[in-house]
């Protein structure tokens, strides 16, 4: 029975975030149900995509065992009732299915926002993590190099990957490009509800930066700066951190709001100080901009900038599906081939066993000069041998008539006697 790539996944298209949080995966867990697929199921081939908008596993077998995967996920997360969540996972058996479906969210495509950047990091995170526990054989490591090539394609023949189309990385590219000629920016985040904590995970993408956090919940507020490496803010103290900061990014829920024209007024700017205000309601007046240095942007401002940027990754999306369906083409031929991989190198061990079989007969009285001349001239002869069945067993990959060659071969040189050496 041939061996198929499949996949099971639960993502934001089928599951709202309050089953997306309790399935999903931290490192750890990744690393331990790894191991715990390869032992049990003795996998070579295996991946687990775990991000806040899905948790995914990737694996080759010749069974579907989805079920028994969604058990060791439970079992990892201490869910007596994870067969209540079974509901949410899409199971893909169908092997170019499941490929184009790792490239479709490799690239950006299954995202919430089309195209997010930070999606191919995420990806090659879990490749290394299957690497590291020599979880990737010579099909996913092709595959997933086809899919890094291909994102690379994406991102110089298209506009697909340009500028920000998301709330929060719009937001961290203007804080960006306004304190560019900065030092050291000090910024403030006050907030880390849902948009503030992916303001925050995007902060990355500003690396000189000084960063302070606080939230209401300072729990909260110490998890994210334990995985970010930020500073903490009691909620109580932070007014004197607004003071001193460069950029304050306001995120909380308030009916009045926090930030008032007044409060503004009492700081000492030197130079100026951005605002930016990504809640609704507002929790920053209007007025601030009134006070000398101070500069104000709003969700408003910010989402058109991330609107446009939408549209133009939209419009690129043909052109990345012609890319990606290129690439797919290109993997499959090399699939069709790495079947009779095995079979090639099985009537390779076999030849070169005769041919080693007989110069041991016939080379026992020979000097070393003459035993050159006979290894060479029957390393010849086997090689030329080897080109006709190799090529047309190839041949019969492309026309999807490999098994039938394969077998043909196989009893021709009595193959099934012979483990391969790779």
């Amino acid at each position: 029975m041939q061996v198929k790539f499949r996949a099971l996944s639960l993502s934001h298209k089928n599951a709202p975030v309050q089953i997306r949080e309790i399935i999903s995966l931290d490192e750890k867990a990744v690393h331990s149900i790894l191991l715990k697929i390869k032992d049990f199921f003795s996998l070579n081939d295996a991946l687990i995509l775990s991000t806040c908008n899905r948790t995914e596993v990737y694996y080759s077998h010749d069974q579907d065992i989805s079920t028994d995967i969604i058990k060791l996920i439970g079992l990892e997360k201490g869910l007596t009732d994870i067969v209540n969540f079974l509901e949410y996972f899409e199971v893909l058996n169908d092997d170019r299915a499941v490929i184009r479906h790792l490239f479709r969210v490799s690239m950006g495509l299954e995202a919430q926002v089309v195209g997010d950047i930070q999606i191919s990091n995420q990806v090659k995170r879990a490749y290394q993590a299957s690497a590291d526990l020599n979880m990737t054989g010579p099909f996913l490591h092709r595959l997933m190099h086809t899919i890094f090539f291909t994102n690379k394609r994406i991102v110089q023949e298209t506009a697909f990957r340009d500028g920000a189309a998301s709330l929060s990385y719009a937001a961290i590219e203007l804080i960006e490009s306004l304190t560019s000629n900065t030092f050291e920016p000090r910024i403030l985040l006050i907030g880390v509800g849902e948009i503030g904590e992916d303001v925050a995970k995007n902060m990355v993408h500003l690396p000189s930066a000084k960063v302070k956090i606080t939230n209401r919940t300072l729990s909260k507020a110490e998890s994210i700066a334990v995985e970010m490496g930020f500073d903490v803010i009691p909620f109580e103290n932070c007014l004197k951190a607004m003071e001193e900061a460069d950029v304050i990014v306001c995120s909380i829920q308030r009916p009045e709001p926090f930030i008032t024209k007044e409060l503004v007024k009492k700081f000492r700017i030197n130079s100026y100080k951005l605002l930016v205000d990504l809640s609704v309601p507002r929790s920053i007046e209007t007025t601030v901009e009134d006070v000398p240095g101070v500069v104000l942007y709003n969700v408003d401002n910010i989402r058109s900038k991330a609107s446009e940027t939408l549209e133009k990754r939209l419009a690129s999306v043909p052109k990345v599906g012609e890319i990606i369906e290129e690439s797919i083409k290109e993997f499959f031929d090399w699939k069709k081939e790495m079947i009779a991989s095995p079979t090639i190198n099985k009537l390779k061990q076999s030849l070169e066993q005769i041919r080693q079989e007989e110069m041991a007969r016939f080379t026992k009285n020979t000097d070393k000069k003459e035993y050159a001349v006979i290894d060479k001239i029957t390393k010849s002869m086997m090689q030329k041998i080897l080109k006709v069945p190799v090529v047309q067993l190839r041949a019969a990959c492309q026309r999807d008539q490999a098994e039938e060659m394969i077998q043909i071969i196989s009893d021709l040189f009595d193959l099934e006697k012979i483990k391969t050496t790779e």
